[in-house]
């Protein structure tokens, strides 16, 4: 049986593995250090600009959409090229696939933020 980490030390090990993952993401993926910066500028912006609890929740959500995607996206890509530089179509498909997860998630930034703030 293995020596598993449970409770708090599990708990504490993925914290880690999560900053791990920022860390790699921010210093390896130039658009999510793009995105970064957008969201040191948009998450106050939306916290001050939104109307309420859940505007300001729309707002803010949706900055951390665009995130989760890109992190999702450069994770895929990752995966991916580990296992080759060689063209391959599943491969592409793949990467262009989560680019265009990304892209969505920059139209729903985009459209949320127009919708509360315009309307």
């Amino acid at each position: 049986m293995k020596n598993e980490a449970t409770g708090l030390r599990r708990l504490l090990n993925a914290t880690r593995y999560s900053w791990q993952g920022f860390r790699a993401a921010y210093q390896s993926e130039e658009a999510f250090r793009q995105e970064v910066w957008v969201a040191v500028v948009l998450i106050p912006t939306g916290l001050w600009l939104g109307d309420g609890g859940v505007e300001k929740l729309l707002l803010v959500a949706s900055v951390l959409l665009l995130m989760i995607v890109e992190l999702l996206n450069s994770a895929i890509e990752s995966v991916v090229d580990r296992f080759g530089p060689e063209w391959n179509e599943l491969a592409g498909r793949a990467k262009d696939m989560g680019s265009a997860a990304v892209l969505l998630a920059i139209g729903i930034l985009w459209l949320t933020w127009a919708l509360v703030l315009l309307f």
